[in-house]
């Protein structure tokens, strides 16, 4: 049997990771992991809302894993701005504007990679531009492959941003990961 599609003890569901984020950080970080209707999206406390919110699209438990790992790498200074103060331009990018996506996408990736492995779900990497040309969509999904999987290597090896190594050894505990983790790491044709 394939260790990445085995049955878990403890079922992925996103009110889990909501639990799991919100204890560690709703405190100390003033900010929650809210489950959107729409498009995901970070918004910082306002004068309607007291504490700011990673919001993940439609209750999909890999959207949450993607947008945690944006607010982890995200500073103080970006923390206060919506989105953290990045562009998003929808399917359909140009090739110049698909490697700036993807230069701003590549560390959020190895983290979602990481995070994704700590709690046994497989990982996909996503180029987000399914309508761009063909050709150039499958030649810089290669190279981006090799960006993330460079990048997941570089934290390993160095270190995870703080956050991001809390939640990762929260999501280890949870799910009773600790001697799987990291073993279907680094198999880029798998992502």
């Amino acid at each position: 049997m394939n260790p990445l599609k085995q049955s878990h003890s403890v079922p992925l569901i996103p009110a889990d990771l909501i639990a799991i984020f919100d204890r560690i950080f709703s405190d100390a970080e003033n900010t929650r992991l809210v489950s959107g209707s729409g498009e995901p999206e970070y918004l910082p406390a306002d004068t309607e809302v007291a504490y700011h919110r990673v919001i993940f699209a439609h209750g999909f438990y890999e959207s949450a894993l993607h947008e945690i790992a944006h607010w982890c790498i995200a500073g103080p200074e970006r923390r206060k701005l919506v989105d953290y103060g990045y562009w998003y331009e929808p399917d359909g990018r140009s090739a110049e504007r698909q490697r700036e996506f993807e230069q701003v996408e590549v560390k959020p990736q190895a983290l979602e990679w990481i995070l994704s492995e700590a709690c046994g779900r497989k990982f996909h990497i996503s180029t987000d531009n399914l309508d761009g040309d063909p050709v150039s969509v499958e030649q810089g999904r290669q190279n981006f492959r090799a960006a993330v999987v460079t990048q997941a290597a570089l934290y390993l090896e160095n270190g995870l941003p703080a956050r991001a190594e809390i939640l990762k050894e929260a999501l280890l505990d949870y799910y009773h990961r600790h001697t799987l983790f990291g073993t279907h790491l680094f198999v880029p044709e798998d992502i």
